[in-house]
């Protein structure tokens, strides 16, 4: 098995279809660029939904990675272990946060978020045993755990996974309104992605965040902010809440935390928030693995310096002033924040997935979502010249489309 096709016949015909990727087969990539097994080079405008902020080999974190494989990969936390005080230190430190509780994927911090909720509403709100309801919004998308799926409005990811885990109550996302008049004596938390990136890229009105933050101070719940794509200097801050100066109670990290090297996760809170969560209540093996801190602390220290944030802002300008242009060529709307866009694509002239793979024919991998809208995250290393160059393909994409 050596080249793309044959790769791709196994693939389909030995694994699940949980997934229906585009027909590219990769084998390396450095810094903005992946290659694939024939030789054949693209810009990676996906990044990993996020992952990858920091780029393909990223020198620092690979750097932590390998010192760190040579010493010591796996103790559980049935041991200390020397990286672990550091990551958590400093990712405290880069949230602002008492606490740090790390785990693996982005789900696991979900539903660690989930869990610290309930008990917290249990323990300190006062909340009557197995009432916490957790206010959620629509189109959202937190994962694909079991309890994950029970608050989906998504069918794909939601339809024929029931029973279904209760507690948790669907409003409109963007109204605050909406949140407020959900809330009662049960409510522990309001869980919000600042910006739904499997939605589509949607950025609430301004104010939105704002205006939650001050609903769940008022109403004594947890304001949890999602910011797993959306975090880590994505859309030209730390995270994307800082765009309206809102700190939530709990801030949900995955992805990028994890240097696009090994899956790292974690959320950040006070201990008057944290502090309810005791020995044996919640863990995972390799949560917080001394690998896994390796690399989480190479993140953070490369977040400290602000180089990054900034540089997604400035070619967050560029991209989204080329995008504008393409509105009423072929495409409907622009969307998003920093480095990261949500591109409605005419209906009438194609699907998300035909431009997608209208866009890897000219050397440029992206991913639809949701019908004819396709996601662009280039990692933020890319250089200017080669984000003009992916987003001309675009252009030449959707003008052959007409």
């Amino acid at each position: 098995m050596t080249t793309s096709a044959e790769l791709i016949e196994v693939s389909e015909r030995r694994s699940a279809h949980n997934y229906h990727p585009l027909p590219v087969v990769l084998h390396e990539a450095h810094g903005a660029w992946v290659t694939d097994v024939e030789g054949r080079r693209y810009l990676d405008f996906l990044s990993g939904y996020s992952s990858l902020n920091f780029g393909h080999g990223n020198e620092k974190i690979l750097a932590a990675a390998q010192e760190q494989l040579r010493n010591l990969t796996l103790t559980s936390r049935a041991f200390y272990h020397d990286q672990f005080a550091r990551f958590c230190a400093g990712l405290a430190d880069l949230t602002g946060k008492d606490m740090i509780l790390p785990m693996n994927t982005g789900a696991e911090a979900v539903e660690t978020a989930i869990k610290v909720a309930r008990k917290w509403g249990y323990l300190v709100k006062g909340v009557e045993r197995d009432k916490a309801n957790i206010v959620v919004m629509e189109d959202n998308f937190h994962g694909r755990t079991t309890t994950i799926v029970s608050f989906s409005t998504d069918p794909d990811a939601r339809d024929d996974f029931g029973p279904y885990t209760p507690g948790f109550t669907i409003v409109k996302y963007g109204s605050a309104d909406a949140i407020r008049s959900a809330i009662d004596d049960d409510t522990v938390a309001v869980l919000v992605e600042p910006i739904q990136g499997e939605a589509g890229v949607l950025v609430p009105p301004d104010g939105y965040l704002t205006q939650v933050r001050e609903i769940c101070t008022e109403q004594n719940v947890l304001m949890i902010a999602d910011e797993i794509q959306s975090g880590l200097g994505r859309t030209g801050r730390t995270f994307a809440c800082d765009h309206e100066g809102v700190v939530p109670d709990v801030y949900v990290l995955g992805k990028a935390l994890g240097g696009g090297v090994v899956p790292v996760s974690a959320i950040a809170a006070d201990e008057d928030v944290l502090g309810v969560i005791k020995p044996g209540q919640h863990g995972s093996t390799f949560g917080g693995n001394p690998l896994a801190c390796a690399v989480g602390s190479a993140v953070v220290e490369i977040l400290r310096t602000g180089e990054f944030q900034a540089r997604a802002a400035e070619l967050g300008g560029i991209m989204h002033a080329r995008l504008r242009e393409l509105v009423g060529h072929g495409v409907v709307t622009v969307r998003g924040r920093g480095l990261w866009a949500g591109v409605d694509i005419d209906p009438s002239l194609a699907t998300g997935r035909q431009v997608s793979e209208a866009l890897m024919a000219r050397g440029v991998l992206a991913k639809d979502t949701h019908g004819s809208t396709i996601r662009l995250a280039p990692p933020i290393v890319i250089s200017e010249e080669d984000l003009l160059w992916a987003l001309d393909r675009l252009a030449e994409t959707v003008g052959s489309l007409r």
